[in-house]
């Protein structure tokens, strides 16, 4: 399995922030997110393949219950079904962080689920366009979307830059009938003080609409880098 990067860390985002978890970045995905903030898993994929036994030990040796399941996109890695069931197997409690573009018989304790808003479609134009028209034909799959959060416990994680995101979240979550609690905006931002910029109109929406409000806490902790 080509992993980017194993750490161990508290949950930055969604409802288990703060958890201690071990993380278990995949490299590899199908989107390209303009704002991206692992590049070394998308827009330049790299990593190392290692055999499940390794993952596995590495997770072991930290002491943290919570495994969360990252990327770019791992539902799209070749071996995702059979580390999921053998995590579960061990009696990890297992987070998969996802889009939502594409669907596995994982095992999975919290599906979080981030469909990427039209914020996310790189530029037609320049050393990026040749992803736009995919990215933008990819990034919302309704029936993918809704059979996920009929087979799993899941949130629905929206990454906001701007007022005019919320009018697509919004009509986005009709559209799926999800509950509001369910829902959890977070700013998008790789400093802290676009953060918090940011976390001060968009708290006020969650409390409007009855969504979640989500930081990004690695990001304040630790700053814009790898590993945490």
């Amino acid at each position: 399995m080509k992993i980017a990067e194993l750490f161990y860390s508290l949950q930055g985002e969604g409802s288990l922030v703060g958890v201690p978890s071990f993380f278990i970045r995949t490299s590899g995905c199908n989107l390209r997110c303009v704002w991206c903030d692992t590049p070394y898993t998308s827009w330049r994929p790299e990593g190392t393949e290692m055999p499940l036994d390794r993952i596995l030990d590495e997770w072991r040796a930290h002491p943290a219950r919570h495994v969360v399941i990252t990327g770019g996109e791992p539902m799209i890695a070749p071996e995702i079904v059979p580390l999921t069931h053998r995590l579960r197997e061990a009696g990890a409690h297992i987070t998969i962080e996802t889009a939502g573009t594409v669907t596995a018989p994982v095992a999975c304790d919290l599906m979080s689920i981030s469909p990427k808003l039209a914020n996310s479609t790189p530029p037609d134009s320049g050393p990026e366009g040749s992803w736009a028209a995919r990215h933008e034909r990819l990034r919302i799959q309704p029936a993918v979307l809704a059979e996920l959060m009929g087979r799993y416990e899941y949130q629905l994680k929206f990454v906001v830059q701007n007022p005019a995101d919320v009018d697509e979240v919004r009509a986005l979550v009709r559209q799926l009938g999800a509950a509001a609690d369910r829902v959890i905006l977070m700013p998008e931002g790789v400093t802290a003080e676009v953060l918090r910029e940011r976390a001060r109109w968009i708290a006020e929406v969650c409390k409007e609409e009855g969504f979640r409000f989500s930081p990004r806490l690695h990001v304040e902790l630790y700053g814009n880098r790898r590993g945490v």
